[in-house]
């Protein structure tokens, strides 16, 4: 695999510049393995997750948050990914809320609202 940016192979650990920023001395390369969605899936601690749809009548995504008991529990609804994303994490944070504890849930929350956009 070539890096784009800087048309070097991928993994090689050579002193290059990203930009404006410098190797630290410690960085180092981690290959990450495969995942698989059926074999790595597990639920969020929580017991939370999310529904996502596209509501095409009025060209919103809709996130719906589900319970332990799978009721849903609020809706947020806006144009792109980024306005429903920080929307659920600024009311989360407003009301003491912990609805995603695992990052992986996240980002998964992240990629499928970028996939309704």
């Amino acid at each position: 695999m070539i890096d784009k940016l800087h048309r070097m192979p991928a993994g090689k650990n050579n002193n290059y510049i990203w930009q404006k920023q410098s190797m630290a001395p410690q960085c180092s390369t981690i290959d990450c393995a495969a995942y698989d969605p059926y074999k790595d899936f597990r639920r969020d601690p929580s017991g939370f997750y999310v529904l996502i749809r596209p509501d095409f009548s009025s060209l919103k995504i809709e996130a719906a948050i589900c319970g332990k008991n799978h009721a849903i529990v609020r809706i947020f609804r806006g144009g792109k990914a980024q306005d429903i994303y920080e929307g659920i994490f600024q009311y989360e944070k407003k009301h003491g809320l912990a609805w995603f504890k695992d990052k992986g849930h996240i980002a998964y929350l992240g990629k499928e609202l970028k996939k309704a956009e």
